[in-house]
């Protein structure tokens, strides 16, 4: 499924980060990202490639 991916957005990954959460919230779009855990914040930057295989979900921020 093809994803399109925008600043502000909630993915959902496959592996969950050591602190449990599997949600990030996406801090920068381009040919890396930029991710933030929703769980405890941890940042991190991660291929546009590795994210669109591990990709379980996404949606859009509630306003």
């Amino acid at each position: 499924m093809a994803y399109t991916y925008e600043v502000g957005d909630i993915v959902k990954l496959k592996k969950k980060h050591p602190c449990g959460s599997f949600e990030w919230e996406i801090l920068r779009v381009g040919a890396d990202f930029r991710l933030k855990c929703a769980g405890c914040g941890h940042q991190i930057m991660v291929a546009r490639k590795m994210v669109e295989k591990n990709t379980r979900g996404l949606r859009k921020p509630e306003k």
